[in-house]
């Protein structure tokens, strides 16, 4: 096959339909994620076009990545500029973008002194970090502290340490015996939470997992209150509170961190928080906080590694992506767009439209009936991205650059939905 240049292989997506790339996609990926719905060839601010040359607005983005839409002449910039300059060392050395991207993190994450950062590729790798670091918190005053709590319907990952942390079981069984010593918890019940640090089994958790608002189940927030409770707990018994910020970090809410909302987090300060998504707006690359010089020490050297992770091009495009963020005020955007949408589509009064959940642009339409990926086929015919979480569920995390008026058209999409489209369900 001929040896394409990047300008040759974007002059070849054009020249070809969506039905041609997804030929020839059968016969060259693995089919892990099965046909693709469309071949996507360009992107600008919250759209992307197609092979076949239609458009559509990405309420998904990329599942909460792209934080500042498609092709950000910033981002863009940045990554080239450094990449011209210096694209890769092994973490032997150091960059300056690196140390200064830790810094960043440090002060988004309001950490206290002694805290420090590690950098990794993606959220999966964030979260399979903050697992060794439970594992190395092991000595407790009943002796090794050998469980490690998470929820029902949680998703940290698909990795083998983060998959043991994940609860679905179609996504564990075929890889099992996964790392042990994991629990689940019902989700949001206090009470389960509290009998699991109950006499000297409480002694003997290392860590607690928690994602603020969980995603992957259907934008479901902790309720009030709840992880005030966890940090006690984890306190008291000397485990750490880890929190998969993942999904919800970098502004997706509203705020730096999803915990950092009053009504989410009670004013906390976990032990750990796991980053990435929408830290590089697009570009590859995640981060855990260690909180404190205890959380801070627990990988020593040798203990953790990565190639790529914190490489310079990684670093600048996340040091890109928080400066757009503050420079144009998107925290505040975000929050006030995702309040007033969220409301919009609450309004609506249609029979299928039920709950309307979430924080910021992290948004879940709860349906009155089991037809999500439907109504998320019909979306994706009229020009929109979004993803049917669960089968009741539809879940949207758009750009941060995203209009009222752009929202709104998506609005008018639900309002115009057949009233009857689940009365055969």
């Amino acid at each position: 096959m001929t040896d394409l240049t990047p300008p040759e292989v974007s002059a070849l997506a054009g020249t070809d339909s969506v039905a041609h790339w997804t030929e020839r996609y059968g016969h060259a990926l693995m089919d892990t994620f099965g046909a693709p719905q469309r071949v996507l060839v360009r992107g600008e601010g919250p759209y992307v076009w197609d092979a076949d040359g239609v458009r559509y607005l990405d309420l998904l983005g990329g599942i909460a990545v792209n934080s500042l839409g498609h092709a950000h002449p910033t981002l863009t910039a940045a990554i080239s500029a450094q990449l011209g300059t210096l694209g890769h060392v092994s973490n032997f050395f150091a960059s300056p973008a690196q140390i200064a991207l830790a810094e960043r993190l440090l002060a988004v994450a309001d950490a206290p002194g002694g805290s420090r950062v590690f950098l990794t590729n993606s959220g999966t790798e964030a979260n399979e970090a903050a697992f060794k670091m439970a594992r190395r918190n092991a000595d407790g005053p009943a002796g090794r502290r050998t469980r490690v709590l998470a929820l029902e319907g949680a998703f940290h990952g698909r990795s083998m340490g983060a998959l043991a942390l994940t609860s679905k079981a179609a996504y564990r069984e075929p890889f099992e015996p996964l790392p042990g010593g994991v629990e689940f918890l019902p989700f949001g019940d206090t009470a389960a939470l509290e009998a699991a640090f109950e006499g000297a089994d409480g002694d003997r958790v290392a860590a607690l997992f928690l994602e603020p608002i969980q995603g992957e189940a259907g934008v479901r927030p902790l309720p009030p209150g709840y992880l005030v409770r966890a940090r006690e707990l984890t306190a008291a018994h000397g485990a750490l509170l880890v929190l998969d910020e993942v999904q919800t970090g970098m502004g997706r809410t509203g705020a730096w961190l999803a915990h950092q909302h009053p009504h989410l987090g009670g004013g906390i300060r976990p032990d750990v928080v796991t980053l990435a998504k929408g830290l590089g707006g697009g570009f590859p690359v995640g981060a855990v906080v260690a909180y404190g010089e205890r959380a801070a020490t627990l990988l020593g050297r040798g203990q953790h590694g990565t190639t790529f992770g914190g490489n310079p091009v990684a670093s600048a495009a996340a040091l890109a992506t928080i400066g757009v963020i503050e420079r144009d005020g998107l925290l505040a955007h975000v929050a006030d767009l995702g309040a007033w949408w969220r409301a919009q589509i609450a309004a609506l009064g249609h029979p299928l439209v039920g709950e309307v959940r979430g924080e910021g642009l992290l948004i879940a339409v709860g349906l009155t009936a089991p037809v999500a990926a439907d109504v998320a086929a019909r979306a994706l015919a009229a020009g929109f991205v979004v993803n049917p979480c669960t089968p009741d569920t539809l879940r949207m995390a758009p750009p941060y650059v995203l209009t009222r008026e752009q929202a709104a058209t998506f609005t008018d999409f639900l309002a115009a939905l057949p009233h009857d489209l689940g009365a055969h369900q």
